[in-house]
């Protein structure tokens, strides 16, 4: 039996031996079931396609609670807008801690209530409550459904070879994200004060919603975009060979393509992490075909969303497959996000700089 990571998603292998063998009953209506590195299931209902995912409820108090629940809702979101299908409604299970104040949980719950209207997403169900032993950031969790028609959906068994690799945003926009937002002097002394601020501005980038409803728009499957994928645990490499691998297919990136956004190269190396295996929640790995990938990107520039061509999926037979430098390499699943390392020892390094 595969070992549990110590900290984070659990591995390809725990998942191949003891979640993916016992997935209850069978059902005819399941169109894209649990698979490693895809991030809904698609079910059919009726006429219609529904896309579902379910996620902590993640809300981080140091973030500030109107940012925290911006966060959490977003990262709620970002997973089922990935089916191309827009999110529709939300259950939501909040279990709160015997330390959050009335007025906490008001920012909060408005937070989530104007997003969601914002996204055109309903709020239809849930439980509320607080209990001793719940602690931030895991106060319960939700599960968000997307409904559309059963030909407007996407999937990685919808990739082919030939397809086009675009990236939105480019490495570590969750990694640098949170760095800016938790250390914002820290920043301010060691790169000033308008870096800082700017750096702070990557928080409002962690998402993919519009970023995967913008894609869509162009068509999907052999008119478009075929699969999309949220590159968040291990990053953009972590992303890449998920979405290949769930596609059946093998891959080849051009290391230099992919686009990059402010700030990400400092933070990364004062924080000593590698931007392309670090968590990266707002990057969005879409496969699309040939024809249609530049109309993509053209589309996501009128909304003001960085992203690149950068590669294309390959027979499998040609493996994973990265070139940097000119050199051709193969593509490794990172396994384990450089991030957590990073930040837990910054908490114990910089705490006293913050207060």
């Amino acid at each position: 039996m595969a070992k549990l990571p110590e900290i984070g998603k659990i591995s390809a292998e725990v998942f191949n031996e003891l979640i993916y063998p016992h997935l209850g009953a069978k059902n005819r209506h399941i169109l894209v079931g649990p698979q490693h590195g895809v991030d809904v299931g698609i079910v059919e209902i009726g006429t219609k396609a529904v896309a579902m995912t379910s996620d902590p409820v993640f809300i981080v108090p140091e973030y500030g609670f109107k940012r925290a629940a911006w966060f959490a809702t977003h990262i709620l979101a970002s997973d089922v807008a990935t089916s191309g299908l827009p999110p529709t409604y939300l259950t939501i299970d909040l279990n709160l801690p015997l330390s959050m104040t009335e007025e906490e949980l008001t920012v909060v719950w408005k937070t989530i209530d104007e997003e969601c209207k914002k996204m055109g997403m309903a709020i239809v169900c849930g439980h509320t409550a607080r209990y001793d032993n719940c602690y931030y950031p895991m106060v319960g969790g939700a599960t968000v459904l997307a409904v559309g028609d059963l030909d407007k959906y996407v999937s990685p068994k919808f990739a082919r070879r030939g397809d086009k690799i675009i990236i939105t945003k480019g490495p570590a926009v969750e990694a640098c994200g949170i760095f800016a937002t938790m250390f914002p002097k820290l920043l301010t002394r060691e790169f000033g004060e308008d870096f800082a601020r700017r750096a702070e501005n990557l928080f409002y980038k962690m998402s993919v919603v519009e970023d995967a409803m913008t894609a869509v728009k162009i068509g999907v499957r052999d008119e478009g975009v075929s699969a999309m994928h949220d590159a968040t645990e291990c990053g953009i490499w972590g992303g890449l060979y998920e979405i290949a691998q769930a596609s059946g297919l093998g891959v080849r990136v051009e290391k230099e393509r992919i686009v990059l956004e402010d700030c990400v190269n400092e933070i990364c190396e004062f924080f000593k992490i590698d931007p392309y295996k670090s968590i990266s929640e707002g990057t969005l790995i879409i496969t699309c075909r040939e024809h249609k990938a530049e109309k993509v990107v053209e589309l996501l520039r009128t909304k003001e969303i960085k992203s690149s061509i950068v590669g294309e999926l390959v027979d499998q037979k040609f493996g994973m497959n990265l070139i940097e430098d000119g050199k051709e390499c193969q593509l490794e699943h990172p396994k384990v996000d450089p991030f957590w390392k990073a930040f837990y020892d910054a908490l114990q390094n910089y705490k006293e700089l913050e207060k």
